[in-house]
């Protein structure tokens, strides 16, 4: 069964094709005979009450600095489409906002991979609210008074911007430290949103794990380690990635998640977990297929694809 499937995302032409999830999940499609259609959010467009976009039709090779070829711009009726990939990076603004508002007038009679309801209404650390017996003490606040609060209550703590994502504006402040009104000021200079304050997890410096689902069920994970002196596991800013498997707590964690992750339409969810405990659950775009799949030898696109074409058989 071919499907005519957009991905909505930054430009493929700069991606990684050795680490980016959304090549590998084009890279599965193209091997299944589906035909792929691309666009950046810019070129999205409502006229008259159809969800269009100026789109490119593509085909994907793994050659480093030819990876992707391109047919001529088009005018794409994406309501006439069978998937859409919504998988453009944070941040996650109104222009992200307003195109999960834009796509939802065509779901669920066009697929849309994550559903854009839910991708807007949990953000990757709002979420986690929903299961406080399994994160770690978290405080959201603007307040200054409030977040001293919590770091007299904890001693050391993160905190880090809402909104934010790939590790940016991160900062650990342990028990002695000064900066606390300083990052605040800065903090709340250029942003009217609320901050995220967890307790600092030591077990951190042995790695910040990412468990993929799909589905609600995990297929496994990576274990992100951050490089000596620095406080992020990101990969993107040092951290390396590790082979490592499950946890019973992992499954734990995941069994509690999981059917809540099916029930909304969320297929592909990364889910990070420091110790004991869960950090965020990534609905946006969340990363680590690539890595996933030379570390275990598992077809973790595959996996993804086989949901979605089960989900599109009745259509």
């Amino acid at each position: 069964m071919a499907l005519q499937i957009a991905f909505q995302m930054d430009p493929i032409e700069g991606v990684n094709i050795d680490a980016d999830s959304t090549f590998r999940l084009a890279e599965e499609a193209q091997a299944r005979g589906h035909a792929l259609h691309v666009y950046t959010p810019d070129r999205l467009i409502w006229d008259n009450g159809q969800v269009m976009a100026r789109a490119r039709p593509f085909t994907l090779r793994r050659v480093k600095g030819d990876h992707v070829s391109f047919g001529e711009e088009q005018l794409l009726d994406l309501g006439a489409l069978d998937v859409i990939w919504l998988r453009q990076d944070p941040p996650f603004d109104m222009s992200y906002i307003t195109s999960t508002h834009m796509l939802d007038l065509i779901h669920p009679k066009t697929l849309v991979v994550n559903d854009p309801f839910w991708v807007r209404n949990y953000p990757e650390k709002l979420l986690v609210l929903q299961f406080p017996d399994l994160t770690p003490p978290t405080m959201i606040a603007r307040n200054l008074a409030d977040i001293r609060d919590f770091k007299a209550r904890h001693g050391d703590i993160i905190l880090k911007p809402l909104y934010g994502n790939g590790g940016a504006g991160v900062f650990r402040l342990d028990s002695s430290d000064r900066n606390l009104a300083s990052l605040h000021e800065m903090f709340t200079g250029f942003s009217r949103e609320p901050m995220i304050v967890q307790k600092y997890l030591p077990a951190v410096s042995n790695g910040d794990k990412r468990v993929i689902l799909v589905d609600g069920e995990p297929v496994g994970a990576i274990n992100r380690v951050p490089a000596e002196g620095e406080t992020r596991s990101n990969l993107h800013v040092g951290g390396r990635a590790e082979k490592v498997g499950l946890t019973a707590r992992d499954r734990e964690i995941c069994a509690a998640i999981g059917p809540l992750l099916r029930e909304r339409g969320q297929v592909f969810v990364g889910i990070d977990i420091i110790g004991d405990w869960l950090t965020e659950i990534n609905l946006t775009s969340p990363t680590g297929i690539q890595e996933l799949e030379r570390f275990d030898g598992v077809n973790v696109a595959g996996r993804i694809w086989d949901v979605i074409e089960a989900k599109r058989a009745p259509r």
